[in-house]
């Protein structure tokens, strides 16, 4: 892609690194999820976006003006969302290790409701919702113990991972909920993993949810909201060619396999999925390096500005915006005194020169929301397609 969707001309006064989100695949995107999820379970499917992805303030606004709820897993991200005008009716808030102002932020907002995790932390909640006489409405994240095809580091759903209450113990703690004077027990949260593109591992989630609800309705339990997560993945190898992830087959996948009850509500908590392929960095290049057996392309962006590739060996396309020379093979690696800090090796792209800008494509989640300072660098600028024209 020489120019594309990118406004070339507008980036040559842009300081780089920094990132690019198309708006127009961002709609587009929000659109397919709500007519997918509309389609499936018309209003009984509930889409959350999870923050964690990327929170940078102009997408959140976006993402809220298209009417999705939020997932957040810290006291920060349900600030931003309620800065970025979410309905706190549609905040549900996750995460192992809750701190009492996180907790009492999510009461005095009147938040959805809580995941809560462990036995302790239920016991907090009802604590500290006593001293506000208030009622929190509470989730339990249950540990299905089904695992995903996906890179080890983002599994989340087998036994020996730290997420999450063992099955064995659901029942228990549902009992301990009901004797609890400031905690309503709502529902039921589920999450296998990050980046799955096998609609299997989905198909597995909804047996053993099946299972577990068969199990608590012989003890007379019935739960008002199911939370499977979300998890769907993108393709970071063909960009350009699926910019949208496949929502039909993933929403059909619950629709077939999950036996919802009457009136029961089904929770998504998508990240991935809605922001990946619209965020690219963009990056110059500063040198072109000759050695004994590669050739390096040396960039300004390095692991700070993205490292998915340091930390998951994650592969990200890159694209040269300037060059439509022919293609050579190079290493594509950043200036952090790191050996990690590598983008790609023996990659071919478009003949690289000193001030080329290259496009690291799908990088809109877990991208510019997990940069660092490290070597004192300063943080990536989030741009959106709006402040270009």
């Amino acid at each position: 892609m020489k120019d594309g969707s990118f406004p070339i001309e507008q980036f040559r006064t842009t300081k780089t690194p920094f990132y690019y989100y198309d708006t127009a695949l961002l709609r587009r995107t929000l659109d397919t999820i709500k007519t997918e999820a509309t389609r499936c379970g018309g209003g009984n499917y509930h889409v959350h976006y999870a923050v964690k992805a990327n929170a940078n303030r102009k997408i959140l606004r976006i993402i809220s003006a298209a009417g999705l709820g939020a997932d957040c897993v810290s006291g920060g991200e349900i600030k931003a969302c309620l800065d970025a005008g979410f309905s706190p009716d549609k905040i549900v808030y996750a995460g192992v290790g809750k701190s009492d102002w996180e907790i009492n932020l999510g009461l005095d907002a009147d938040i959805a409701y809580f995941n809560v995790e462990s036995i302790p932390e239920l016991e907090v909640i009802d604590q500290l919702a006593g001293e506000k006489e208030k009622v929190a409405r509470v989730s339990f994240r249950i540990n299905p113990d089904v695992g995903a095809h996906t890179h080890a580091n983002i599994t989340t759903g087998l036994a020996e991972n730290k997420f999450g209450i063992a099955m064995a113990d659901m029942k228990k703690v549902i009992d301990i909920a009901a004797t609890l004077k400031h905690v309503e027990f709502v529902g039921l949260h589920f999450h296998i993993g990050s980046q799955i593109l096998d609609m299997g591992d989905f198909v597995a989630l909804c047996n053993r949810i099946n299972e577990l609800q068969d199990e608590l309705e012989r003890h007379q339990i019935r739960v008002k909201n199911i939370n499977v997560g979300g998890g769907l993945g993108i393709d970071y190898q063909h960009p350009n060619e699926v910019p949208v992830p496949n929502f039909a087959d993933y929403f059909q996948t619950y629709r077939k396999h999950l036996n919802l009850r009457p009136d029961q509500q089904l929770h998504f908590e998508l990240g991935r999925a809605v922001v990946g392929q619209c965020g690219s960095l963009i990056t110059r290049v500063l040198y072109i390096k000759q050695a004994t057996y590669k050739q390096f392309a040396i960039v300004d962006a390095g692991m700070t500005d993205l490292i998915r590739p340091a930390l998951y060996q994650a592969f990200h396309f890159i694209e040269n915006l300037s060059s439509d020379e022919h293609k050579e093979t190079y290493d594509v690696v950043g200036p952090i005194c790191e050996s990690s800090d590598v983008f790609v090796k023996a990659f071919d792209i478009n003949r690289c020169h000193r001030g080329d800008f290259l496009a690291l494509r799908s990088a809109g989640a877990y991208g510019e929301i997990m940069a660092s300072r490290y070597n004192c660098r300063e943080l990536p600028v989030g741009y959106i397609t709006e402040d270009f024209e």
